[in-house]
Protein backbone atom coordinates (compact mmCIF):
# COMPACT_ATOMS: atom_id res chain seq x y z
CA UNK A 1 0.00 0.00 0.00
CA UNK A 2 2.31 2.45 1.01
CA UNK A 3 4.68 1.45 -2.25
CA UNK A 4 1.44 2.22 -4.80
CA UNK A 5 1.45 5.90 -2.91
CA UNK A 6 4.83 6.71 -3.29
CA UNK A 7 4.50 5.65 -7.20
CA UNK A 8 1.26 7.74 -6.96
CA UNK A 9 2.92 10.53 -5.56
CA UNK A 10 5.92 10.35 -8.43
CA UNK A 11 3.36 10.11 -10.93
CA UNK A 12 1.51 13.21 -9.76
CA UNK A 13 5.37 14.95 -9.93
CA UNK A 14 5.75 13.93 -12.90
CA UNK A 15 2.35 15.09 -14.30
CA UNK A 16 3.25 18.25 -13.01
CA UNK A 17 6.54 18.49 -13.82
CA UNK A 18 5.38 18.27 -17.71
CA UNK A 19 2.36 20.21 -17.16
CA UNK A 20 4.19 23.03 -16.15
CA UNK A 21 6.74 22.35 -19.45
CA UNK A 22 3.55 22.40 -21.60
CA UNK A 23 2.31 25.79 -19.96
CA UNK A 24 5.32 27.16 -20.52
CA UNK A 25 5.68 26.57 -24.06
CA UNK A 26 2.04 27.54 -25.14
CA UNK A 27 2.40 30.93 -22.94
CA UNK A 28 5.80 31.59 -24.77
CA UNK A 29 3.90 30.79 -28.35
CA UNK A 30 1.22 32.90 -26.91
CA UNK A 31 3.52 35.77 -26.48
CA UNK A 32 4.90 35.48 -29.82
CA UNK A 33 1.83 36.16 -31.43
CA UNK A 34 1.28 39.17 -29.09
CA UNK A 35 4.46 40.50 -30.24
CA UNK A 36 3.44 40.43 -33.96
CA UNK A 37 0.86 42.46 -33.23
CA UNK A 38 2.75 45.06 -30.87
CA UNK A 39 4.94 45.52 -33.56
CA UNK A 40 2.35 47.13 -35.08
CA UNK A 41 1.74 50.18 -32.82
CA UNK A 42 3.23 53.22 -32.67
CA UNK A 43 4.35 52.33 -28.71
CA UNK A 44 7.76 51.23 -28.28
CA UNK A 45 6.45 50.10 -24.60
CA UNK A 46 4.35 47.25 -25.32
CA UNK A 47 7.22 45.63 -27.74
CA UNK A 48 9.32 45.92 -24.58
CA UNK A 49 6.45 44.63 -22.15
CA UNK A 50 5.92 41.34 -24.28
CA UNK A 51 9.58 40.57 -25.01
CA UNK A 52 10.28 41.03 -21.42
CA UNK A 53 7.52 38.74 -20.31
CA UNK A 54 8.79 36.13 -22.87
CA UNK A 55 11.23 35.51 -20.92
CA UNK A 56 9.29 35.88 -17.24
CA UNK A 57 6.30 33.75 -18.51
CA UNK A 58 7.18 30.09 -19.58
CA UNK A 59 9.78 30.36 -16.18
CA UNK A 60 7.42 31.14 -14.06
CA UNK A 61 5.28 28.60 -15.61
CA UNK A 62 7.82 25.69 -15.06
CA UNK A 63 8.31 26.85 -11.62
CA UNK A 64 4.97 26.64 -10.84
CA UNK A 65 4.90 23.24 -12.10
CA UNK A 66 8.24 21.98 -10.13
CA UNK A 67 6.21 23.85 -7.00
CA UNK A 68 3.02 21.28 -7.86
CA UNK A 69 5.76 18.39 -8.22
CA UNK A 70 7.79 19.37 -5.02
CA UNK A 71 4.07 19.56 -2.79
CA UNK A 72 3.18 15.87 -4.08
CA UNK A 73 6.28 14.14 -3.19
CA UNK A 74 6.49 12.60 0.34
CA UNK A 75 9.22 15.02 1.64
CA UNK A 76 10.10 16.42 4.97
CA UNK A 77 9.01 19.48 6.09
CA UNK A 78 12.01 20.84 5.97
CA UNK A 79 13.31 19.79 2.81
CA UNK A 80 10.34 21.20 1.41
CA UNK A 81 10.42 24.50 3.01
CA UNK A 82 14.16 25.08 1.31
CA UNK A 83 13.11 23.39 -1.52
CA UNK A 84 9.45 26.20 -1.82
CA UNK A 85 12.19 29.08 -0.97
CA UNK A 86 14.20 28.44 -3.35
CA UNK A 87 11.77 28.42 -5.74
CA UNK A 88 10.53 31.61 -4.87
CA UNK A 89 13.87 33.49 -4.76
CA UNK A 90 14.59 32.11 -8.52
CA UNK A 91 11.25 33.42 -9.30
CA UNK A 92 11.83 36.63 -7.80
CA UNK A 93 15.07 36.66 -10.03
CA UNK A 94 13.75 36.12 -12.95
CA UNK A 95 11.27 39.09 -12.27
CA UNK A 96 13.94 41.47 -11.54
CA UNK A 97 15.63 40.59 -14.35
CA UNK A 98 12.72 41.03 -16.76
CA UNK A 99 11.50 44.37 -14.57
CA UNK A 100 15.48 45.55 -15.08
CA UNK A 101 14.88 45.56 -18.53
CA UNK A 102 11.49 46.89 -18.47
CA UNK A 103 12.29 49.77 -17.31
CA UNK A 104 15.53 50.29 -18.68
CA UNK A 105 14.01 49.67 -21.90
CA UNK A 106 11.30 52.37 -21.48
CA UNK A 107 14.03 54.96 -20.13
CA UNK A 108 15.72 54.45 -23.35
CA UNK A 109 12.75 55.06 -25.29
CA UNK A 110 11.66 58.10 -23.55
CA UNK A 111 15.53 59.13 -24.53
CA UNK A 112 15.62 58.55 -28.12
CA UNK A 113 11.75 59.86 -28.69
CA UNK A 114 12.13 63.29 -28.28
CA UNK A 115 14.63 64.21 -30.96
CA UNK A 116 14.75 62.85 -34.34
CA UNK A 117 18.40 62.10 -33.75
CA UNK A 118 19.55 58.97 -32.21
CA UNK A 119 20.19 59.93 -28.92
CA UNK A 120 20.70 57.99 -24.96
CA UNK A 121 20.92 58.45 -21.72
CA UNK A 122 22.77 55.63 -20.34
CA UNK A 123 23.33 57.09 -17.16
CA UNK A 124 19.63 56.97 -16.68
CA UNK A 125 19.56 53.64 -18.04
CA UNK A 126 22.17 52.11 -15.58
CA UNK A 127 21.24 54.02 -12.55
CA UNK A 128 17.28 52.49 -12.91
CA UNK A 129 18.91 48.66 -13.92
CA UNK A 130 21.25 48.77 -10.98
CA UNK A 131 18.40 50.27 -8.66
CA UNK A 132 16.22 47.46 -9.38
CA UNK A 133 18.65 44.88 -10.03
CA UNK A 134 19.50 44.83 -6.32
CA UNK A 135 16.33 45.19 -4.49
CA UNK A 136 15.59 42.34 -6.41
CA UNK A 137 18.69 40.56 -4.99
CA UNK A 138 17.85 41.74 -1.39
CA UNK A 139 14.55 40.37 -1.72
CA UNK A 140 15.72 37.12 -3.01
CA UNK A 141 18.22 36.95 -0.26
CA UNK A 142 15.42 37.98 2.54
CA UNK A 143 13.22 35.11 0.87
CA UNK A 144 15.86 32.12 1.74
CA UNK A 145 16.66 33.51 5.31
CA UNK A 146 19.77 35.67 4.64
CA UNK A 147 19.64 38.81 6.84
CA UNK A 148 19.77 41.81 4.89
CA UNK A 149 20.62 43.98 7.84
CA UNK A 150 24.29 43.25 7.96
CA UNK A 151 24.90 43.28 4.11
CA UNK A 152 23.42 46.68 4.22
CA UNK A 153 25.88 48.16 6.67
CA UNK A 154 28.56 46.29 5.09
CA UNK A 155 27.62 47.83 1.55
CA UNK A 156 27.31 51.37 3.58
CA UNK A 157 30.60 51.35 5.08
CA UNK A 158 32.07 50.14 1.35
CA UNK A 159 30.35 52.66 0.25
CA UNK A 160 32.19 55.52 1.86
CA UNK A 161 35.63 53.72 1.74
CA UNK A 162 34.82 53.35 -2.20
CA UNK A 163 33.36 57.31 -2.70
CA UNK A 164 36.51 58.31 -1.30
CA UNK A 165 38.85 56.29 -3.84
CA UNK A 166 36.51 57.35 -6.91
CA UNK A 167 35.82 61.35 -5.81
CA UNK A 168 36.92 61.80 -9.77
CA UNK A 169 34.73 59.06 -11.06
CA UNK A 170 31.31 59.98 -8.71
CA UNK A 171 32.20 63.93 -9.09
CA UNK A 172 31.45 62.94 -13.24
CA UNK A 173 28.52 60.89 -12.11
CA UNK A 174 26.65 63.24 -10.32
CA UNK A 175 27.66 66.21 -12.68
CA UNK A 176 25.89 63.46 -15.43
CA UNK A 177 22.57 63.51 -13.07
CA UNK A 178 23.00 67.23 -13.00
CA UNK A 179 23.01 67.63 -16.07
CA UNK A 180 20.25 65.78 -17.78
CA UNK A 181 18.06 66.53 -14.69
CA UNK A 182 18.66 70.85 -14.96
CA UNK A 183 17.58 69.64 -18.62
CA UNK A 184 20.29 72.31 -20.00
CA UNK A 185 21.79 69.18 -22.35
CA UNK A 186 19.54 66.76 -23.49
CA UNK A 187 20.93 63.80 -25.79
CA UNK A 188 20.27 64.97 -29.59
CA UNK A 189 21.23 68.66 -28.72
CA UNK A 190 23.62 70.11 -31.03
CA UNK A 191 25.78 72.17 -28.71
CA UNK A 192 29.30 73.92 -28.98
CA UNK A 193 31.62 74.67 -25.89
CA UNK A 194 33.49 78.02 -25.52
CA UNK A 195 36.89 75.49 -26.09
CA UNK A 196 35.88 74.96 -29.42
CA UNK A 197 34.08 71.67 -29.55
CA UNK A 198 30.83 71.18 -30.75
CA UNK A 199 28.71 68.31 -32.78
CA UNK A 200 25.30 66.31 -31.46
CA UNK A 201 24.96 65.07 -27.64
CA UNK A 202 24.81 61.43 -28.38
CA UNK A 203 25.24 60.09 -25.21
CA UNK A 204 25.87 60.72 -21.45
CA UNK A 205 26.81 57.84 -18.77
CA UNK A 206 28.06 57.62 -15.53
CA UNK A 207 31.50 59.41 -16.62
CA UNK A 208 31.26 61.29 -20.20
CA UNK A 209 29.28 62.50 -22.51
CA UNK A 210 30.02 61.97 -25.92
CA UNK A 211 29.40 64.73 -28.75
CA UNK A 212 29.01 63.29 -32.74
CA UNK A 213 30.19 66.31 -34.84
CA UNK A 214 29.28 66.61 -38.27
CA UNK A 215 32.13 64.91 -39.49
CA UNK A 216 30.90 61.96 -37.67
CA UNK A 217 33.92 61.61 -35.27
CA UNK A 218 32.99 61.71 -31.65
CA UNK A 219 34.15 63.93 -28.91
CA UNK A 220 34.05 62.14 -25.56
CA UNK A 221 33.95 65.41 -23.11
CA UNK A 222 34.03 64.44 -19.32
CA UNK A 223 30.72 65.00 -17.20
CA UNK A 224 32.47 67.42 -15.03
CA UNK A 225 34.23 69.66 -17.51
CA UNK A 226 30.70 70.11 -19.74
CA UNK A 227 28.67 71.22 -15.90
CA UNK A 228 31.53 74.22 -15.58
CA UNK A 229 32.48 75.11 -18.90
CA UNK A 230 30.34 78.14 -20.95
CA UNK A 231 28.29 76.44 -24.02
CA UNK A 232 25.94 77.59 -26.64
CA UNK A 233 22.91 74.99 -27.40
CA UNK A 234 21.50 75.41 -30.57
CA UNK A 235 18.66 73.02 -29.78
CA UNK A 236 17.27 74.91 -26.41
CA UNK A 237 14.78 76.61 -25.74
CA UNK A 238 13.51 75.74 -29.48
CA UNK A 239 15.50 73.76 -32.54
CA UNK A 240 14.40 76.12 -35.27
CA UNK A 241 16.68 78.89 -35.69
CA UNK A 242 17.31 81.78 -38.21
CA UNK A 243 20.94 81.90 -40.00
CA UNK A 244 22.33 85.39 -41.70
CA UNK A 245 24.09 85.63 -45.39
CA UNK A 246 25.74 88.58 -46.25
CA UNK A 247 24.95 90.00 -49.36
CA UNK A 248 25.89 93.10 -50.93
CA UNK A 249 25.09 95.28 -54.61
CA UNK A 250 26.09 97.96 -56.73
CA UNK A 251 25.20 101.54 -55.65
CA UNK A 252 23.26 101.71 -59.53
CA UNK A 253 21.12 99.24 -58.31
CA UNK A 254 17.36 99.63 -57.21
CA UNK A 255 17.29 99.04 -53.56
CA UNK A 256 13.39 98.70 -53.29
CA UNK A 257 13.79 96.05 -56.48
CA UNK A 258 16.86 94.09 -54.67
CA UNK A 259 14.66 93.38 -51.79
CA UNK A 260 11.56 92.10 -53.59
CA UNK A 261 13.61 89.71 -55.86
CA UNK A 262 15.50 88.72 -52.40
CA UNK A 263 12.35 87.80 -50.48
CA UNK A 264 11.32 85.79 -53.42
CA UNK A 265 14.25 84.07 -53.79
CA UNK A 266 13.92 82.91 -49.91
CA UNK A 267 10.70 82.00 -49.94
CA UNK A 268 11.59 79.37 -52.58
CA UNK A 269 13.90 78.21 -50.82
CA UNK A 270 12.08 78.01 -47.24
CA UNK A 271 9.62 76.12 -49.35
CA UNK A 272 11.35 73.29 -51.44
CA UNK A 273 14.58 73.16 -49.62
CA UNK A 274 14.51 70.08 -47.02
CA UNK A 275 15.12 71.80 -43.66
CA UNK A 276 13.52 75.18 -44.27
CA UNK A 277 10.72 76.78 -42.23
CA UNK A 278 8.07 77.15 -45.03
CA UNK A 279 6.26 79.27 -42.19
CA UNK A 280 9.69 81.59 -41.60
CA UNK A 281 8.80 85.52 -42.66
CA UNK A 282 11.89 86.60 -44.90
CA UNK A 283 13.72 89.42 -43.86
CA UNK A 284 16.47 91.56 -46.01
CA UNK A 285 18.43 94.36 -43.83
CA UNK A 286 20.49 97.30 -45.40
CA UNK A 287 23.05 97.90 -43.11
CA UNK A 288 26.42 99.58 -44.75
CA UNK A 289 27.48 101.70 -47.22
CA UNK A 290 30.80 100.08 -48.34
CA UNK A 291 33.70 101.24 -50.60
CA UNK A 292 31.84 99.57 -53.77
CA UNK A 293 28.65 98.29 -52.88
CA UNK A 294 25.64 98.83 -50.50
CA UNK A 295 26.00 95.88 -48.33
CA UNK A 296 22.95 93.76 -46.37
CA UNK A 297 22.05 91.18 -43.86
CA UNK A 298 19.80 88.14 -45.73
CA UNK A 299 17.70 85.92 -42.39
CA UNK A 300 16.81 82.51 -43.55
CA UNK A 301 14.70 80.20 -41.12
CA UNK A 302 16.46 76.35 -40.66
CA UNK A 303 14.88 73.59 -39.25
CA UNK A 304 17.78 72.63 -36.96
CA UNK A 305 21.83 73.14 -36.73
CA UNK A 306 23.18 71.09 -39.20
CA UNK A 307 20.39 72.45 -42.21
CA UNK A 308 21.57 75.69 -42.62
CA UNK A 309 24.59 74.33 -45.02
CA UNK A 310 22.03 73.43 -47.43
CA UNK A 311 19.72 76.14 -47.03
CA UNK A 312 22.91 78.52 -47.68
CA UNK A 313 23.89 75.86 -50.32
CA UNK A 314 20.79 76.74 -52.38
CA UNK A 315 20.33 80.56 -51.06
CA UNK A 316 23.88 81.53 -52.71
CA UNK A 317 22.72 79.36 -55.64
CA UNK A 318 19.43 80.45 -56.42
CA UNK A 319 20.20 84.30 -55.68
CA UNK A 320 22.92 84.53 -57.92
CA UNK A 321 20.95 82.75 -60.82
CA UNK A 322 18.28 85.53 -60.17
CA UNK A 323 20.55 88.44 -60.07
CA UNK A 324 22.17 87.80 -63.44
CA UNK A 325 18.59 87.11 -64.72
CA UNK A 326 17.57 90.52 -63.52
CA UNK A 327 20.67 92.12 -64.39
CA UNK A 328 21.91 93.42 -60.70
CA UNK A 329 25.57 93.53 -60.06
CA UNK A 330 26.92 92.23 -57.11
CA UNK A 331 30.57 94.15 -57.66
CA UNK A 332 33.46 92.92 -56.13
CA UNK A 333 36.04 95.54 -53.83
CA UNK A 334 37.52 97.66 -56.22
CA UNK A 335 40.38 100.33 -55.23
CA UNK A 336 41.37 103.70 -57.57
CA UNK A 337 45.25 103.61 -57.38
CA UNK A 338 46.79 107.12 -58.59
CA UNK A 339 50.71 107.38 -59.20
CA UNK A 340 51.83 110.90 -59.31
CA UNK A 341 55.61 111.51 -60.74
CA UNK A 342 57.11 114.79 -60.81
CA UNK A 343 59.18 115.91 -64.12
CA UNK A 344 63.23 116.08 -64.21
CA UNK A 345 65.52 118.41 -61.81
CA UNK A 346 68.21 120.50 -63.15
CA UNK A 347 70.69 120.53 -60.55
CA UNK A 348 72.73 124.26 -60.47
CA UNK A 349 76.14 123.91 -61.05
CA UNK A 350 77.05 125.48 -57.78
CA UNK A 351 76.22 125.51 -54.15
CA UNK A 352 73.02 127.48 -53.42
CA UNK A 353 73.57 130.93 -52.19
CA UNK A 354 71.99 132.22 -49.17
CA UNK A 355 70.19 135.72 -49.24
CA UNK A 356 72.85 137.72 -46.41
CA UNK A 357 75.22 135.98 -49.21
CA UNK A 358 73.93 137.76 -52.10
CA UNK A 359 73.30 141.13 -49.75
CA UNK A 360 76.93 141.10 -49.21
CA UNK A 361 78.43 140.29 -52.75
CA UNK A 362 75.75 143.96 -53.93
CA UNK A 363 77.58 145.93 -51.36
CA UNK A 364 81.19 145.03 -51.99
CA UNK A 365 80.53 146.02 -55.79
CA UNK A 366 78.83 149.48 -54.41
CA UNK A 367 82.13 149.94 -52.20
CA UNK A 368 84.47 149.01 -55.26
CA UNK A 369 82.63 151.59 -57.78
Amino acid sequence: MTRDLVLHDWVVAAIALASGGVAGLLVRALLKWLAKHALRTKWTGDDLIVDSLRTLAPWAAVIAGVAVAVSALPLTARIGGLVNQSLTAVLILIATVTAARVVAGLVQSVAQSRTGVAASASIFVNITRIVVLTMGVLVALETVGVSIAPLVTALGVGGLAVALALQDTLANLFAGVHILASKTVQPGDYIRLSSGEEGYVVDINWRNSVVRNLSNNLVIIPNGRLARTNMTNYTQPEQKLSILVQVGVGYESNLEHVEAITLDVVDSVMADITGGVPDHEAAVRFHTFADSRINFTVILGVGEFSDQYRIKHEFIKRLHQRYRAEGISIPAPARTVSLRQDGPQVAPSGPPSLPHQREASSDAFLADR
